[in-house]
């Protein structure tokens, strides 16, 4: 696996999410993720682990998607854990990530929300 640049603040995790994503690069994108990280993807599913989050990624990202960068909303901090979350441009809701700082001082994805719509009134 090829080396990637680690996330040194929170906010760099999305940043690569893009790039990678864009670059066709499921273990690219996979290693963004803990080991045991939950991903509430696809709808109404959890995926669970980095090897099935790289599974997922390698079929979603065989279509060809292109992702679109997305304005951060401020990052909330508690010592080792931070809450980071974008505004989707496609109005899927909201985007929310719960990251872990890791013993050499980068960021890695533990829990993962990339579409929260509003309830049904």
């Amino acid at each position: 696996m090829p080396e990637h640049a680690k996330a040194l603040r929170p906010e760099d995790l999305t940043r690569q999410f893009v790039e990678r994503s864009n670059a066709g690069d499921a273990a690219g994108v996979a290693a963004l993720y803990e080991e045991g990280a939950v991903m509430a993807y696809p709808p109404g599913e959890f995926t669970v682990g980095r090897e099935a989050i790289r599974a997922l990624w390698e079929e979603v990202l065989a279509g060809g998607p292109r992702f679109e960068p997305e304005q951060p909303l401020p990052t909330l901090v508690s010592g080792d854990i931070a809450l980071t979350s974008t505004p989707p441009r496609d109005g899927a809701g909201a985007r929310a990530q719960v990251v872990r700082r890791q013993p050499d001082g980068s960021w890695l994805r533990l829990l993962d929300q990339p579409e929260f719509t509003p309830p049904a009134r």
